[in-house]
């Protein structure tokens, strides 16, 4: 039976591990969980999986948790240094990396250098310290997996052949509900028209990255770290059905590709399982006459700056995505709250990276240094987007 610790929980990654965990109860057992402010779900899973440890966001809430559940016997405990404890939980053999944004690096790291396989669906881990979280892997002999449907698809298609023998990888996104949509009406688009994914149903933030192509950006990034692999050799397409999930090219010319329903419980089960794969018999099976025709597109980088900008921080490398990274999930904070325009996000990203000095070796204190600047001077900018025209 493998042990699991989950961070983010209550997110709609988490709640799909715990689903699947659920339906496979004789493989899995649960022995901690850490989520934020979402008391009322951590309560019921708590209830059902028993786990020795729960870590919430703030006291505010692990009052509430102990309320909720007066019967639980395990530890409860509070903010990041219980996130981390969690993420070092005694027993646990994977860690599920589920956390939104940036928070999620150190209790990440700390998985990896207590010796825990770490199953990664928080993007922005690799983005912000890739390098750092790749040599800390290789020095302590663990293994990171990922879970974003794109980079297990490119995971499951390297399966039995070289990574020598790759020619490129081929990160498809669904180009979300403004695929179609003129640049004149994205001007004035509302936080309830960008939460509209026409395929896949996600948490507030990666919805709306989704719809500027900032995710796809960040899963440049990712691959990089994950695949070891040059930009030059990681492209993108857009692909609106969202059913090949992504392709890896061979010297030889083949191309073999990952297909299946938009559904996150294939590659979470995946890596569960793994080199094992689960019965998920309550999906319903891939119907390619249904499905009818499969579109890919060249994504439209006037339409989507943020994935030019992107692959740029790439190239940049240093503490460069770090600070983009940073400054979008502030900015996308922003948006949803209606402080700015849509694509304000886009340009106020550019201006914070193109104000920031860039560090070439950065530690990880001064990628959280940089960090907390792009933040600051995000927050800033948003608060006066006519400045970052100047």
């Amino acid at each position: 039976m493998k042990s699991l610790a989950v961070l983010g929980s209550t997110g709609s990654i988490g709640v799909t591990t715990l689903d699947v965990v659920a339906r496979f109860a004789d493989r899995f057992r649960v022995v901690a969980l850490a989520a934020g402010r979402n008391v009322e779900r951590l309560a019921e899973q708590v209830r059902q999986f028993e786990p020795a440890l729960v870590a919430t966001g703030d006291e505010a809430g692990a009052e509430a948790l102990r309320a909720a559940v007066p019967d639980y016997r395990g530890e409860i405990l509070v903010g990041i240094d219980g996130i981390t404890r969690v993420a070092t939980a005694a027993g646990a053999d994977l860690v599920i990396s589920a956390l939104v944004g940036a928070l999620g690096l150190g209790p990440t790291l700390a998985a990896i250098e207590a010796g825990k396989d770490v199953a990664l669906a928080n993007k922005e881990v690799l983005v912000v310290a890739g390098e750092l979280v790749q040599a800390a892997a290789k020095r302590r002999g663990v293994n990171v997996f990922p879970i974003d449907s794109e980079h297990n698809a490119i995971y499951q298609a390297m399966q039995g052949h070289r990574r020598s023998d790759v020619r490129r990888v081929i990160l498809t996104a669904s180009g979300g509900p403004f695929l179609r949509t003129s640049l004149a009406d994205l001007h004035v688009a509302t936080p309830e028209q960008a939460l509209r994914h026409p395929t896949w149903k996600m948490g507030a933030k990666i919805t709306i990255d989704s719809s500027t192509l900032m995710n796809k950006g960040l899963e440049v990034i990712e691959a990089h770290w994950l695949f070891d692999l040059p930009p030059e050799q990681i492209d993108v397409v857009i692909h609106p059905q969202s059913i090949v999930h992504s392709m890896v090219e061979y010297v030889d010319g083949s191309v073999i590709a990952q297909l299946g329903i938009p559904d996150m419980a294939v590659p979470i089960s995946f890596i569960l399982a793994y080199p094992e794969r689960l019965p998920l018999d309550h999906l319903p099976s891939l119907n390619l006459v249904e499905a009818g025709r499969l579109e890919f597109l060249a994504p439209d980088l006037e339409r989507f700056p943020c994935l030019g900008l992107a692959y740029d921080a790439l190239r940049a490398r240093g503490s460069v995505p770090a600070v983009l990274n940073a400054a979008n999930e502030v900015l996308v904070e922003s948006f949803l709250n209606r402080t700015i325009g849509y694509l304000d996000i886009p340009r106020i990203a550019r201006a914070v990276v193109e104000r920031h000095g860039g560090i070439s070796e950065p530690t990880l204190e001064a990628l959280l240094a940089a960090d907390a600047w792009a933040r600051d001077a995000a927050r800033s900018l948003a608060a006066s987007p006519a400045e970052a025209r100047a």
